[in-house]
């Protein structure tokens, strides 16, 4: 079976900025285009990293990075009803952002792997595997 993979929106984002954990992203996408294995990401954390952008650098800028993300081998994946409880759970349990519950709760249905640099994903090591990003330290 091959390997799959849930994007959380840090991921994307190092990616989409250049920042510290882009290559290992990138190497997920090498992997992808050979079919070694599979990217998921939630519509959700798609619309979490388009406000993000936005609020940055305006609209025109997230419209260039929703055009970029169309291109990369993710399958963006609707939430239903049985996601959105399931994340729902995680929220209670972990009291982690919303957002990131719809990572986790994709990654256990998919039995995948959240790859992020989010420390808040600590919290969730004993409920999904995790493959870390490298984060860039704090000057």
């Amino acid at each position: 079976m091959v390997d799959r993979f849930v994007l959380d929106s840090f991921a994307l984002l190092a990616l989409l900025q250049d920042e510290q954990g882009a290559r290992k992203v990138q190497d997920l996408f090498g992997r992808a285009d050979k079919e070694e294995c599979q990217l998921f990401f939630p519509v959700v954390n798609l619309g979490e990293v388009l406000y993000m952008v936005e609020n940055r650098h305006g609209l025109e800028a997230a419209q260039e990075t929703l055009a970029a993300i169309d291109q990369f081998p993710i399958e963006i994946v609707e939430v239903d009803r049985p996601l959105a409880l399931s994340a729902a759970r995680l929220k209670a349990a972990t009291g982690i952002g919303y957002a990131d519950c719809f990572v986790a709760a994709l990654a256990q249905r998919l039995s995948g792997t959240v790859v992020t640099g989010d420390p808040d994903f600590l919290q969730m090591k004993d409920i999904v595997p995790i493959e870390w990003v490298p984060v860039a330290e704090p000057q």
